[in-house]
């Protein structure tokens, strides 16, 4: 039976790897969601046929569990994906913290200890999971009340926060000495605590512009505080996801810093993006124009080159599928078009590539901001659907700007831009666009699948 479980758990972790390198490209996201599922079929199946002794138990579990999880699935909002992601991982932090809390009081049972004395490797590996699941936790959850608008998604700055997680981060770590000393239960517990508070202060200062990163780097803390529990139940393949997801999760924040030009280590400390003036967000005097669609319609069909920037606004409206079948007309009428990509469009990594997939865009004509931000230069016209932040020139030119040093897509490059948006209103970074103002921009103003539907209309007749 050992062998039947190593082979099928190494199985699984291939399949996972497998699934990794599948989602890397929308091409062959749908073989990679495959990969995933059947080695998650497969780990769950090898589990209850060789560990599992009350079936009934873990069965009404997966029933519950799975009950809850398809309905979501069925119901859930591409918008609201970024906040169901932040929800699940909060789950996975939980389910870290309360298996560590089993394994703490039943050593035995888990092959740990022996006469209630539990290895100090055990004790490292439960308090380690236990914290970093108990961050998850309560980080994931503020995460998602900024998300789902519960909680302001402008930073949030309390005094001295940095002292005061350095101050409970030494915390932890001799509360954790202590416990691998004592296996005292109540410092177990004070470990938990403590972590509890240290996830929502690492969180609640992070502005909204921030978020994706954080979303990313959730997905890694919860990956890592199962691979500390993997260790704890003597799991290889948990260590394995767990590992995988955690680095994984990590390399990608790494990335996003990198786009967003963030230092990675201030993301593991918590509270960067946070520390800007009071004149960032002052509203700007001056008057924009208001465009119409059919003004749209007419410059862009007599264009040559037109790019398309879809933000957030075009996820609220649903408006990808009408985007796709406006860029068709264009490219019926001889217009290049092609859609530009920032890293992070939208609430969470990939947002925009999954809307635009979904709209059936060839993967051809979508670019990352490195690959297409020279074309705005030569560009006639730049759609620019509820973009905000990303298109937001004070990343460039005000320091004071909490997006400041961020690269932005240089859409005022091209000779037109349309920025499609509900109202004048700020962006989620709670700060001014002067985009709106310069001379070659017209703002449509309205829902954005209504306004593109009428720029369609307009195009055909």
């Amino acid at each position: 039976m050992d062998a039947f479980s190593t082979f099928a758990y190494l199985a699984s972790a291939i399949l996972f790897i497998l699934a990794l390198r599948g989602l890397s490209h929308p091409e062959t996201s749908h073989r990679g969601l495959t990969y995933g599922m059947t080695g998650m079929a497969i780990a769950i199946m090898t589990t209850l046929i060789v560990e599992v002794e009350s079936w009934w138990m873990i069965l009404l579990g997966l029933a519950i569990g799975g009950g809850i999880g398809a309905v979501i699935a069925l119901n859930i909002k591409m918008t609201a994906l970024p906040q169901l992601v932040a929800a699940f991982h909060s789950l996975v932090g939980l389910a870290a913290v309360l298996v560590a809390a089993a394994s703490f009081y039943n050593p035995e049972t888990y092959g740990i200890g022996f006469k209630g004395e539990i290895m100090v490797s055990s004790l490292i590996e439960m308090s380690l999971g236990a914290a970093i699941g108990a961050i998850t936790f309560t980080g994931s959850i503020i995460a998602f009340g900024k998300l789902q608008g519960l909680i302001s998604g402008k930073p949030i700055l309390l005094p001295e926060r940095h002292r005061v997680n350095a101050a409970l981060a030494g915390g932890l770590l001799l509360l954790m000495a202590l416990v691998c000393a004592t296996e005292s239960t109540f410092l177990f517990w004070g470990i938990v605590a403590i972590a509890l508070v240290l996830g929502v202060l690492m969180i609640i200062p992070i502005g909204g512009a921030d978020m994706p990163v954080i979303v990313s780097m959730l997905n890694s803390y919860s990956g890592w505080a199962a691979a500390g529990i993997g260790f704890t139940l003597q799991n290889d393949l948990l260590i394995i996801t767990g590992a995988l997801v955690g680095s994984s999760g990590a390399i990608l924040s790494y990335i996003m810093c990198k786009a967003m030009n963030r230092s990675f280590m201030s993301v593991l400390v918590g509270g960067f993006g946070g520390d800007v003036s009071a004149g960032a967000s002052q509203q700007n005097d001056q008057t924009a124009k208001i465009g119409s669609p059919e003004d749209a319609a007419y410059i862009m069909k007599n264009a040559t080159k037109v790019i398309i920037v879809p933000g957030y606004g075009m996820a609220v409206a649903q408006a990808q599928h009408v985007v796709r079948e406006m860029a068709s007309a264009l490219k019926h009428a001889g217009v290049e078009v092609t859609y530009a990509i920032h890293p992070v469009a939208g609430r969470m990594p990939g947002h925009m590539n999954v809307l635009l997939a979904e709209a059936n865009v060839p993967y051809d004509e979508v670019f990352e901001l490195e690959d297409i931000n020279r074309d705005f230069a030569q560009a006639d016209v730049a759609y620019i659907i509820g973009a905000n932040d990303i298109t937001n020139p004070a990343a460039k030119r005000d320091q004071s700007s909490p997006i400041y040093g961020m690269p932005v897509l240089d859409v005022e490059k091209a000779k037109t831009v349309f920025f499609i948006k509900r109202s004048m209103g700020s962006g989620y970074a709670g700060i001014d666009n002067p985009l709106f103002y310069a001379d070659n921009t017209y703002m449509l103003l309205g829902d954005a699948k209504k306004v593109t539907e009428d720029v369609v209309k307009a195009m055909e007749s």
